[in-house]
């Protein structure tokens, strides 16, 4: 009945710029009435994409946004200006938060917007092997530690791979 295709690549630019070009289409198998009108089956509802790029610190220095099919022209398409509000963010800290204050509900796309949620560990998997991961940045605890299950400081994968920020079992 439906696809959607979500897809986040990243690139190394010749500048040193590190940048994330992320997309999302929606298409339906068959017609589909929408209220602007018929969408005819195989012909993308959504087709929307943002590019950011950021440098060595993580720090978004560029944004754009593109929506080329969008279920209400005149309406959806116009919104892409405002994303500018994310340079400046770190990918690192506090960017979802951020994200939904500066672009949450009317404020944004919600297409383009979720599309943001993906960029701190597409960023992240981007840049692996870059840098020593056991070592964190600057001094601090690496980012992913703490962020899920089998990287709890206090478990068995951080003393093992981490020994230095390894917490011990809770008690």
């Amino acid at each position: 009945m439906h696809l959607r295709e979500v897809r986040h690549e990243g690139f190394r630019r010749d500048d040193g710029l590190y940048e994330i070009v992320a997309r999302i289409i929606d298409v339906k198998d068959d017609d589909c009435q929408l209220a602007s009108g018929v969408r005819r089956g195989g012909e993308p509802i959504h087709d929307m994409s943002i590019r950011v790029a950021f440098d060595n610190a993580f720090n978004i220095v560029e944004v754009d946004a593109c929506s080329d099919s969008v279920p209400y022209s005149g309406g959806c398409d116009t919104i892409a200006p405002v994303y500018q509000r994310l340079v400046g963010l770190s990918l690192m800290q506090g960017f979802r938060n951020a994200v939904r204050e500066r672009l949450g509900g009317v404020e944004g796309c919600t297409h383009i917007t979720e599309l943001l949620a993906g960029l701190p560990t597409t960023a992240i998997q981007m840049r692996a092997g870059e840098v020593d991961e056991t070592e964190g940045i600057n001094g601090n605890q690496p980012f992913q530690l703490d962020r899920c299950h089998a990287l709890a400081t206090s478990g068995e994968t951080v003393r093992k791979y981490y020994p230095r920020w390894y917490r011990g079992a809770p008690s």
